[in-house]
């Protein structure tokens, strides 16, 4: 069996400690159901975003993952990029 480290924040660490002890687990044990469902997932688990996209940009994304639409919403690509950057 293979031993894993990692360097974090102590104030992190003791949060996770105790949010995965009220769930009735140790955090090496989340840390290996994270990891499972990486692998059956391919990827990770869940969706990771900082910040909430565009709507026009949320449906190009759906559109790309699922082949469909793949001439729209933006007519140039500057749209596309002006779109992402936008706060």
């Amino acid at each position: 069996m293979a031993t894993l480290q990692i360097r974090i924040d102590d104030t992190v660490k003791k949060q996770a400690d105790a949010l995965f002890s009220s769930l009735g687990l140790d955090t090496s044990t989340a840390i290996r159901i994270f990891l499972n469902a990486s692998i059956e997932n391919a990827g990770i688990p869940f969706s990771v975003q900082h910040r909430a996209l565009p709507s026009q940009l949320q449906e190009a994304v759906y559109d790309s993952r699922f082949r469909r639409e793949l001439n729209g919403p933006f007519d140039h690509a500057e749209d596309a990029v002006a779109s992402m950057l936008e706060d």
